[in-house]
């Protein structure tokens, strides 16, 4: 049997301003990436998201960016190195001394839209990243996109790291993820949609934007709780995983640290 994490992102509301739909996407995910403040979220929100999934039996992961609310963490920001192991490692203190206060600990540290693709493709953004991860909890799991340089800087800290893939996105060649500017960069048809994620899955390819297969590791697959259609889909992706002999599972029973969890 083949064995996938579904994983969303979460707590991203702030003050009086409401985003996503938390509620009815928790019990179809195994994982949860709550924002820590930076690009969204405060720390009420993050006090009811860590409640949420506490509730539902989901693991917790923290979903550090960039410190950029009114971008939502998705514009690139010329920062250090070092200054991104000190985001990194203040947002997941906050996050993690908050789980720690309600009985839970962070299964992992998934990094949030410019500051992932950034260290996607820069080794010494990546590399700080997974220093300020392991000098925080060396247990924790790094989620990086697969084959990226976020990947090969958590195992090189000696970090457990878990290869994330998307149903909604395409692909370069390179495993990039195709700019969301560019033709064929979102994945519209559900079928096609849901058909590659179970290609990922089982082959371990995807076809590229070119048409060429890619090799691809798939730990965990990104999905959205941001309308009822995104709902509808992840109840598809779920019912048709299982159907495929996919058994839907967090993350830390696919990297193997269920013990310890």
């Amino acid at each position: 049997m083949y064995q996938v994490d579904l994983n969303s992102d979460l707590g991203e509301s702030f003050g009086r301003y409401t985003i996503g739909m938390d509620e009815k996407i928790i019990p179809l995910i195994s994982s949860a990436n709550i924002a820590c403040g930076y690009h969204a979220s405060d720390p009420v929100v993050m006090l009811e998201s860590i409640a949420r999934t506490k509730e539902a039996g989901i693991k917790i992961g923290a979903h550090p960016g960039l410190p950029d609310l009114m971008g939502f963490g998705r514009r690139n920001m010329a920062i250090s190195p070092e200054e991104a192991k000190a985001y990194t490692l203040y947002q997941i203190s906050a996050l993690g001394g908050m789980c720690q206060a309600n009985g839970m600990r962070l299964q992992h540290v998934k990094p949030h839209g410019a500051l992932y693709n950034m260290a996607a493709k820069d080794y010494a953004l990546s590399l700080a990243i997974c220093e300020a991860i392991r000098d925080y909890d060396p247990e924790i799991i790094v989620m990086g996109l697969s084959g990226s340089e976020m990947i090969r800087a958590a195992k090189d800290c000696g970090l457990k790291a878990a290869s994330e893939v998307f149903a909604d996105r395409g692909y370069e060649e390179d495993g990039t993820l195709v700019n969301r500017r560019k033709e064929g960069a979102m994945i519209t048809d559900e079928g096609e949609a849901i058909a590659r994620v179970i290609r990922m899955v089982k082959e371990g390819v995807v076809t590229a934007v070119t048409g060429k297969d890619i090799p691809i590791q798939a730990d965990s697959v990104c999905v959205h709780g941001d309308g009822e259609k995104a709902l509808l889909f992840v109840e598809k992706i779920r019912k048709v995983l299982t159907e495929n002999d996919v058994q839907i599972c967090p993350l830390a029973d696919i990297i193997g640290l269920n013990d310890m969890l």
